[in-house]
């Protein structure tokens, strides 16, 4: 099998704004996961308490924070893709390669 040069990379124009929305995702995950913590610390009792389909809190809660990720995921895919696509099409009318 042939192995070509490695392609070059072109410079990321959208890496601060990737960052700046990583940075926003990381926190609100970060507060609704310290409301869990909060919840099961503080009130240990209503994590006991059942709320849907006879799973308590503590099981909903987890599966919800596990969902969270998963959605926040996609979401900064599809934003860091379209951000990357619009400043690859700017690039383009400017006539960089």
């Amino acid at each position: 099998m042939l192995h070509g040069p490695p392609p070059k990379l072109k410079e990321d124009k959208a890496s601060k704004r990737k960052s700046i929305l990583g940075v926003k995702l990381f926190f609100v995950y970060f507060f609704v996961y310290a409301g869990f913590v909060t919840l099961a610390v503080a009130y240990p009792e209503s994590m006991g308490v059942r709320v849907i389909f006879g799973l308590n809190l503590a099981v909903t809660y987890g599966f919800g924070l596990i969902l969270l990720a998963i959605i926040m995921g996609f979401v900064y895919h599809l934003a860091c893709s379209r951000l990357e696509d619009k400043l690859n099409i700017e690039d383009k009318k400017e006539g960089m390669p």
